[in-house]
């Protein structure tokens, strides 16, 4: 080395400062980065197909990593696809917002409302009040109502209601033990320092170990745990059950009224069909985990509460419940909007046997119609009769049911961006025709039973909804697995629905799902708790799900025939690509 030239290394303080430089950019980096990696996509393979491949694969990542809030990747497709050259910037908008869009805003409202008047936790603890205070009837009392709020508003929101309801719960069956066993031990210990003669050294020994009694007892850490994810898992299988319950659900269905009205053809995803398929099948999954939860961590040999401790939860429970008040004019209102609601979602189209949207044009009505109807009207009904109204506001308007600064804090709005960019995703891959040649690559698959081909992929779903956003993989999903159900022969929801449905089954790991998240939070579970848990949960559910696929499902939808205008599609377009 020439002298006066000297080489120093960096010292562990700079790598240090530049290391922790680096992560704490790294979202940037990511976002920055990812695009240029990929260029090769389009420089190496050309055609449209891979120009919606690029696309989907920054956002894949980009989803992944959450480099970005999720709600903001979604509105990615009206940059990349025109940049691309695969669509225009006008086209990709008008996919963000549609009819299906709209039942979702307004299911969204209507939860808002039910949350702004406290009606899902009175519900809640109604139903604890019924149940008891036993262990396996308490884990019971909590995941009934988490999965039947579950259906209606975000189950990440019905979580975090819950489980502040269990811990209160816990604490007082952790209380009362502990009372009751230091109590004991005290009687004991002074029964023997008495016998014995022992000297006063001895009283502190006993205190402390009055102190420890029953502090952290494995039955009740079990207990703990049951609880927590009891209420976890009931959330995700509520948001199943039913069409306005999760993000994929309402994906699922715009991209399915999409393949049907592109053949001037009526969806059969309906909210009354889409209760009948997937009710039967969350219900069976839930009672599944009920009995599953008490096997692993009650063990069925739990032992009864005291008298005491009997007493003391229903106390907790009562004062909670006394604390809401009685039932108010503006909850009952609510209550009567949410059921009125409900039924004409369910009575709009009962299967071909009629129903109320046969008395207007044919396709004119939608779910999308009472949703933003029942919607508007929870910003017009009066929460206090006009008699009522004190004399010191006169010359006021009259408060609505939920107010619209309410509304604007409690509705998810990101969710709509979330929605509109999965339709988005689904529009560029049908359109670039990259769906279709997924779908035809995956025909090799064609000798398989119908069956158990949809087992494997809804086995993949379930597995990679783990680690990703369920409504990122359903986006991606749902064009292929219609192109692959139209290139079998096949009703396109054979595979569209499970697989949907699959995306919602996670249960293995505290990131798969909000609810999830929530739970770990709290400490009581670890993530060994969930994995092996969540493992047997997944494997029975999607079990589940296939076996109702092909049973009454094929009842209701008649998966396995191919509807008449598939095929005469097919004819028409014997020489495409549809037909590899």
């Amino acid at each position: 080395m020439a002298p006066g030239l000297s080489c120093q290394l960096p010292t562990r303080k700079t790598c240090r400062y530049i290391l922790s430089l680096v992560w704490s950019t790294r979202n940037l980096l990511i976002v920055i980065i990812t695009p240029i990696i990929l260029l090769p996509m389009l420089t190496l393979v050309k055609g449209n197909e891979a120009k919606c491949a690029y696309c989907i694969v920054v956002m894949a990542i980009l989803w992944i990593t959450e480099a970005l809030p999720i709600a903001v990747t979604s509105l990615l497709p009206i940059i990349l696809f025109p940049m691309v050259g695969l669509l225009s910037a006008k086209d990709v908008s008008n996919k963000y917002l549609n009819d299906t869009a709209m039942l979702f805003v307004g299911g969204l409202i209507v939860a808002a409302a039910i949350e702004y008047w406290n009606i899902h936790k009175r519900l809640a603890l109604r139903v604890l009040m019924l149940v008891g205070s036993e262990p396996r009837w308490l884990m019971l009392g909590m995941m009934l109502p988490t999965w039947f709020l579950s259906m209606w508003i975000s189950n990440t929101a019905t979580t975090a209601m819950m489980i502040p309801i269990a811990n209160a719960v816990l604490v007082q069956l952790k209380e009362t033990r502990i009372t009751k066993e230091a109590e004991v031990v005290q009687v004991e210990m002074t029964a023997q320092n008495d016998s014995l003669g022992k000297n006063e050294g001895k009283t502190t020994k006993t205190e402390k170990t009055v102190e420890n009694v029953e502090a952290d007892s494995p039955e009740y850490l079990r207990m703990c745990k049951a609880l927590s994810l009891g209420i976890a898992y009931a959330a995700n299988c509520g948001g199943v059950a039913s069409l306005t319950g999760t993000n994929p659900n309402v994906i699922m269905k715009g991209v399915a009224d999409k393949v049907f009205q592109e053949r001037n053809a009526p969806s059969p995803v309906t909210f009354a069909t889409w209760i009948q398929f997937c009710l039967p099948i969350s219900a069976i999954v839930v009672v599944f985990i009920w009995i599953w939860l008490q096997f692993v961590f009650l063990r069925c040999r739990t032992k009864r509460n005291t008298p005491e401790q009997t007493q003391r939860v229903r106390d907790v429970i009562r004062m909670e419940y006394a604390s809401l008040g009685p039932i108010s004019f503006a909850q009952g209102a609510v209550i009567v909007h949410f059921v009125l609601l409900a039924v004409l979602w369910i009575t709009r189209d009962l299967g071909g046997v009629g129903g109320w949207g046969n008395i207007f044009q044919p396709k004119t009505v939608t779910d999308s119609t009472p949703s933003i109807l029942i919607s508007i009207s929870l910003f017009l009904f009066p929460a206090v009769l006009p008699w009522k109204f004190s004399e010191r506001t006169k010359g006021k308007s009259l408060p609505a049911l939920l107010p619209w600064k309410a509304a604007e804090k409690m509705v998810p709005w990101g969710v709509v961006l979330l929605l509109g960019g999965g339709f988005a995703l689904a529009h560029g891959s049908q359109a670039s025709g990259l769906s279709t040649w997924l779908g035809c690559e995956l025909k090799v698959f064609k000798d398989f039973e119908p069956w158990v081909m949809n087992l494997v992929l809804c086995f993949i779903v379930a597995a990679a909804t783990e680690v990703t956003s369920n409504t990122a993989i359903c986006s991606l999903m749902m064009p292929i697995m219609s192109e692959l159900a139209l290139t079998l022969g096949v009703n396109p929801l054979y595979f569209m629905f499970p697989t949907a449905i699959a995306t919602s089954f996670a249960f293995m790991l505290p990131v798969a799902t909000p609810p999830n998240a929530v739970v770990f939070s709290y400490g009581y579970v670890k993530v060994s708790d969930m994995a092996m848990t969540g493992f047997f949960i997944n494997i029975f559910a999607v079990f589940v799900l296939v076996m109702g696929t092909e049973t009454w499902g094929e009842a209701i939808f008649g998966f396995h025939t191919l509807p008449s205008v598939f095929e005469t599609a097919n004819i028409t377009t014997s020489n495409s690509s549809l037909n590899c």
